[in-house]
């Protein structure tokens, strides 16, 4: 193939009058589809005329050393130019794992550059379901993305500072978590349940103090006596158990005297060599000494076998005092280094994850910094109020992590602290958290719900508390009923966000995103900052306000807006008021795209 010239005809192949062209990465095949057929041969040269109809693309891998094509057909216009060094279109082919993902602007070609908002295609697809030669019926998901102008700045950034990695399948879907699961045995009582009623989970977590003390890094056997046993139920449900892990060691640790002497801790400049103190006094793990984080790996993989996920919680780190002065790590004094700790505690998972050959993953992280996306890192806001005022910062929160170059980012739903299950004010408020969270990158159910419960083991000594029940049946049957539709529309996504995550891990681009990135020549959507976009082709906007049934969304010039819940279409660079009874959360689609999302929202 590195021979092929452009263009070329091949006689070989069941299709009608295709050519090569030669790309990044291999090479395109374009073939006229049966309606725009070719007659005859393709004139040699840069100024062959396209005779317009349906097309079909398809590429040529060196490393497979075999052919694939999508089911994906497009329209060229007449008279349109094949050429990619005079079409705005211009193709390109990446090989990620088992995966080959071609990208394109669809545009008319020979649409001035300097008057179109780029939109594209991103055409995914697995190797093996084409590793036996041509296959035009092949499976193939379609996605728009940005490309120009703010995609080169994010696409830029990530090949600066590391590309995340792709989402595991186990990222798309319901996240279900609470403050705490206490035993083995209600863990899987909740998960049972779920799948009981029908309703979708990829992952449940068991959360902090699973362990006895701090720096075990391991379940305590009262409470939780066969973890091997419980992930294979789990696995067997379909869903995957995340772990919470922790960077302190409890000076009660089994494992402290050994980190001391290894040197693995952080050190205290003066004072007591105490660096923080919940549930006991305790120390910190330090993750910028090599050594120390390959020793966190050793013990993760042994106590918590056939665990994929883990919680990397406390990952600032959250001293007692914020002094700090008065703290060092192996890799130099905290005030002149400390912003790299939680970068390199996902990368302590995230290394030893990959050297096992787990592939992509994903670990749930509480802070980050520039590069903390191609360990893993889904960045959530932490430990924030339940509160509409909480939920309206979400919104910016997420926004602003994307254009930092994080593109997975989750928030508690329903807020971490100060909701009581039984308060119908607290009711409305996760019923509008749950609707936005169904278009976050990552959808996760969490919180410290009250009335809460003290724990106390069999000898009668206290264990941390749990919080009151946080599943979807929690909250009354009017709730339910809300909350169930909304996850089971996350489901509907899964393709959609598959294609989203495709984009963050090629391109780098945010999955949540402000309306100003696909949107950058309308002036209004720079300034709308309580509304975004999932991905390029969904606009959400929440409601964010107690009490509220309908709210003003702004539409973006350029693109005609249907509305999920009505299917009213509207034209952009308008306002429009629309209706938000306590079941629906406003969200508009994007020239036509996911219709078969119109009308679950109602």
């Amino acid at each position: 193939m590195s021979e092929l010239t452009h263009p070329h005809r091949l006689e070989d192949l069941p299709c009608h009058d295709p050519f090569i062209l030669p790309i990044e990465g291999g090479y395109l095949l374009y073939t006229a589809y049966e309606q725009g057929r070719w007659e005859g041969q393709i004139p040699q040269g840069s100024d062959y005329p396209n005779p317009g109809g349906a097309g079909v693309l398809a590429w040529w891998s060196p490393d497979l050393q075999t052919w694939g094509s999508p089911s994906v057909v497009f329209t060229v216009p007449q008279g349109s130019w094949a050429d990619p060094a005079r079409s705005p279109w211009a193709p390109e082919v990446h090989a990620i794992g088992d995966q080959f993902v071609l990208s394109t602007t669809l545009h008319d070609p020979g649409t001035p550059l300097d008057s179109v908002r780029q939109r594209g295609t991103v055409i995914t697809m697995d190797s093996d379901s084409w590793r036996g030669g041509f296959a035009p019926s092949l499976r193939g998901t379609v996605l728009a993305v940005a490309a120009d102008p703010r995609g080169p700045i994010t696409r830029n950034y990530a090949q600066a500072t590391g590309h995340a990695p792709m989402m595991p399948e186990h990222g798309l879907g319901f996240w279900q978590c609470k403050l705490r699961y206490t035993s083995q045995e209600e863990l899987l009582n909740v998960a049972r349940e779920h799948k009981r009623r029908g309703l979708p989970m990829d992952v449940i977590v068991a959360d902090f103090f699973h362990w006895p003390k701090m720096g075990d890094f391991r379940f305590e056997n009262e409470f939780w006596p066969d973890p091997e046993a419980m992930v294979a139920e789990l696995a067997e449900l379909g869903i995957e158990l995340m772990v919470s892990v922790w960077p302190q060691v409890s000076l009660e640790s089994e494992n402290y005297t050994e980190l001391e002497q290894l040197g693995y801790l952080v050190r205290s400049n003066r004072g007591v060599d105490v660096q923080m103190s919940f549930e006991g006094p305790s120390r910190f793990l330090d993750v910028t000494n090599p050594a120390a984080r390959e020793w966190l790996w050793s013990k993760l993989r042994v106590n918590y076998p056939g665990v994929k996920l883990f919680w990397l919680d406390e990952a600032e780190p959250e001293y007692a005092f914020f002094e700090f002065g008065a703290y060092s790590y192996y890799a130099g004094q905290v005030l002149e280094v400390g912003n790299v700790y939680p970068q390199l505690f996902s990368r302590a998972v995230y290394d030893g994850q990959i050297a096992d050959g787990q592939g992509d993953s994903v670990n749930l992280v509480r802070c980050a910094w520039a590069g903390s996306q191609r360990y893993g890192a889904l960045v959530w806001s932490g430990d924030i109020h339940s509160s509409f005022a909480s939920m309206r910062r979400q919104v910016t929160a997420g926004i602003h992590m994307g254009v930092a170059g994080i593109p997975w980012f989750t928030t508690d739903i329903g807020g971490f602290g100060g909701g009581n299950i039984d308060d119908p004010a607290f009711r409305e408020l996760l019923v509008r958290w749950f609707q936005m969270g169904a278009f976050m990158p990552v959808m996760r159910l969490h919180g410290d719900r009250g009335p809460g419960r003290e724990i106390v083991a069999a000898d009668g000594s206290r264990r941390c508390h749990s919080g009151a029940e946080n599943e979807l049946w929690s909250y009354g049957e009017e709730v339910y009923e809300i909350l169930v539709r909304y996850v089971n529309i996350r489901e509907e996504l899964r393709d959609y966000t598959r294609g989203l995550m495709t984009a963050a891990h090629v391109d780098g681009q945010p999955v949540m995103r402000g309306v100003f990135h696909d949107f950058p020549a309308d002036e209004q959507a720079w300034d709308v900052a309580d509304q975004f976009l999932f991905g390029p082709s969904l606009l959400v906007a929440p409601v964010l306000e107690a009490g509220a049934r309908r709210r003003d969304v702004y539409l973006p010039a350029g693109a005609k807006w249907t509305a999920l819940a009505s299917g009213e279409v509207f034209d952009g660079g308008r306002w429009v008021q629309a209706d938000a009874p306590l079941g629906v959360i406003p969200v508009f689609a994007r020239d036509a795209a996911l219709p078969q999302l119109v009308g679950t929202l109602a």
